[in-house]
């Protein structure tokens, strides 16, 4: 899909396949709507009448040759009662345009709205959030089907048609940003969508350095005899189960002052998660192969920043690797030592991911990093308290924490906050190690976070626990790219504050 913007004083002389204008509750017409009207001579008011659409948010009617209109077909959307759009509503809009372009024939669209106002949000913005949108209603993957029907469906090319020369490098600037988030977004719903005989440890290893092939990233990896040389008994205890060796994988991006501290990303990247000798159950074990989702996250927002040129330093760090039964896997009952030192007794062989993720997290410290930001589908307790619509934060900092949960609602990809409270750390005490694994049945996510934080002492850190809003399950069964708009838009304003300092 290609993106433009362009000044229009006369939208019905635009020759596009879908021109699309909004109309308020009540069918009360936007500015463009009602250029698009007076020009047709109340055509589109006429359509109103007849009740099709009466304007509800997230509404929508095609309607196809608009008479004395240059475009092929004209779609009307809803945009609720009130003139400003709260982020929500905005977000809500974006998917309902995204949705209906991509299910129409069009092969351009232009889009003419301008006119709508979103609270505490920019034009930039809302054009980085609603090309967003577009890229992903045509998001598909194909790629391993016999005979693909190529991977997306919508029109080619979408125009911003706008009324004002002044906006149209803000515009501009707004739609870089949201094809770069796209790009990266899709780059980690291919490599969360891979099953699990592909998208192997190795694999990965290979994508980040075909990545740093493309792109100003620098790329390294570890083998598992160099972890064994270092000390990483966590993350190797996780792969010995398994025939695929484990990567620790290191990708470094320079987009800032040369002296400058890195924020560093640690993405869990389990590429198979059969739970080991504490075998997960049959239902639904495919959608294991979306344990990687936090090292997907990590390969996304690297190859986001680069694309946008992002003036900020960036380390990703991967620790990948299979959890399967096998006669050299964990053992509950077993003890392993860190890369920290610490000893961890391990009760449970399906809360893998904190095993490798503490290595990592000790590992990141030769880089000075100034903030510390690990994302993994860690918990299943997560996606019960929260459900599908927010990411579980944790943190050892609360500027950090707030600064991601304002992110979250600028961006549409939200997060909630919980406690690292030390009477949750009190349930890892272990009778035989320094700290067990799991800290029993209640508060899982937190016990999870409070395991990470054993290990993050030294550095500001927050845990993004993605285990509910990584995929989709049943029929829209897939990856979601998230939470790659959520870390963009951190990225965004972190260099804003950056700067202002």
């Amino acid at each position: 899909m290609q993106f433009s913007t362009r000044v229009t004083p006369n939208p019905a002389k635009i020759k596009t396949g879908c021109i699309v204008v909004g109309v308020y509750s009540g069918r009360q017409l936007s500015p463009e709507a009602e250029a698009l009207d007076r020009t047709s001579r109340g055509a589109i008011t006429k359509l109103l009448q007849q009740g099709d659409l009466n304007g509800k948010l997230g509404t929508a009617l095609l309607h196809h040759q608009p008479s004395r209109i240059s475009a092929e077909r004209l779609l009307m959307v809803g945009l609720g009662k009130n003139k400003t759009l709260s982020r929500a509503d905005f977000q809500k809009l974006a998917r309902t345009i995204g949705n209906k372009l991509s299910n129409c024939q069009a092969k351009s669209a232009s889009l003419l709205i301008e006119s709508i106002s979103v609270d505490a949000t920019t034009n930039q913005q809302c054009a980085a959030q609603l090309v967003r949108a577009l890229l992903t209603s045509t998001y598909r993957f194909n790629e391993l089907k016999s005979k693909p029907k190529g991977t997306s469906k919508g029109p080619g090319r979408v125009a911003f048609c706008i009324s004002q020369q002044d906006q149209v490098n803000t515009i501009r600037k707004g739609v870089r940003l949201g094809e770069a988030i796209g790009k990266g977004m899709k780059l980690s719903k291919d490599l969360a969508n891979r099953p699990g005989n592909i998208c192997t440890p190795t694999h990965l290893a290979d994508e980040a350095e075909a990545l740093a092939e493309k792109l100003p990233v620098k790329t390294s990896i570890l083998d598992e005899a160099q972890m064994e040389e270092l000390g990483m008994g966590a993350l190797l205890s996780v792969s010995r189960g398994s025939r695929q060796p484990a990567k620790l994988i290191v990708m470094e991006y320079q987009g800032g002052d040369k002296d400058a501290a890195p924020v560093a990303l640690v993405g869990k990247g389990l590429t198979f998660d059969a739970g080991g000798i504490s075998l997960k159950p049959a239902a639904s074990m495919d959608e294991m192969k979306y344990d990687m989702c936090g090292g997907a996250t990590v390969f996304g927002v690297l190859k986001a920043a680069a694309e946008q040129k992002l003036g900020v330093n960036l380390v990703g760090i991967v620790p990948s690797s299979e959890n399967l039964p096998d006669g050299q896997a964990n053992k509950p009952g077993d003890i392993v030592t860190s890369l920290s030192g610490q000893t961890i007794e391990i009760l449970n062989t399906d809360a893998e991911g904190r095993l490798i993720l503490c290595d990592a997290l000790t590992y990141v410290e030769r880089f000075n990093p100034a903030i510390v930001i690990d994302i993994a589908t860690l918990t299943g307790a997560c996606m019960v308290a929260l459900g599908k619509h927010a990411s579980g934060l944790f943190s050892n900092d609360d500027k950090l924490a707030e600064d991601l949960l304002a992110a979250g609602e600028r961006s549409g990809d939200r997060v909630w906050r919980l406690p690292v409270w030390p009477e949750y750390d009190a349930q890892l005490k272990s009778r035989f190690a320094d700290i067990a694994n799991i800290g029993g049945r209640y508060a899982g996510a937190v016990t999870a976070a409070c395991f990470l934080g054993r290990f993050t002492g030294s550095y500001r850190w927050a845990h993004l626990d993605i285990a509910g809003t990584a995929w989709n399950s049943g029929i829209l069964k897939g990856a979601t790219g998230r939470p790659v708009p959520l870390l963009m838009e951190y990225l965004t304003q972190y260099i804003a504050d950056q700067k202002a300092t």
